[in-house]
């Protein structure tokens, strides 16, 4: 799915819709070779790779700020963050914007791939590991057909004390 067809698609996700449970609808996107989902109300819009104003002694996974519109926006690179891959930037890579408790912040992805809507009947909870897995942000796995998307609670994510984003940010 291009940007500008996810970018409607999560315009319309944002609109009132009689009869369906929107706590069920998610943008994936890839990090590596796994695909993940985030509730889409999370979701502002989805921008094109463009390098950011670095930021001293911030975590390695803070890439920097851009300027949105005049907000400054934190912009996180999730593959840095989940210990996935050495970060490349590339046509594919997208920043997803996002609003997470009351602040705009940016998300670094290899790539978008769609809108979904699971049935709760496609979620299955998420494994249990031990506490020191830090994997409470994980809010279940999806399943559509042969693909299993892991299912995260981005606020929760975003706001724990491991992304450092609100010292950054004050």
């Amino acid at each position: 799915m291009s940007q500008s067809n996810v970018a409607v698609a999560a315009a319309s996700a944002a609109e009132p819709q009689a009869g369906r449970n929107r706590r069920n609808e998610f943008l994936t996107f890839l990090l590596g070779a796994e695909e993940y989902g985030i509730e889409i109300l999370k979701v502002q819009e989805i921008r094109g790779w463009k390098q950011p104003t670095k930021i001293a002694n911030a975590p390695p996974h803070i890439n920097g700020v851009i300027n949105l519109r005049g907000t400054i926006v934190p912009v996180v690179d999730m593959r840095i963050k989940f210990n996935l891959s050495t970060a490349t930037y590339d046509a594919f890579t997208v920043v997803i914007i996002l609003n997470v408790a009351d602040r705009v912040v940016g998300m670094v992805v290899d790539s978008v791939s769609d809108v979904i809507t699971l049935a709760e009947e496609q979620i299955r909870p998420a494994p249990g590991f031990s506490s020191t897995l830090g994997t409470d942000h994980i809010t279940g796995l999806g399943a559509v057909d042969d693909r299993m998307l892991i299912l995260l609670d981005i606020e929760k994510l975003m706001t724990g004390p491991g992304m450092s984003l609100f010292d950054v940010m004050h």
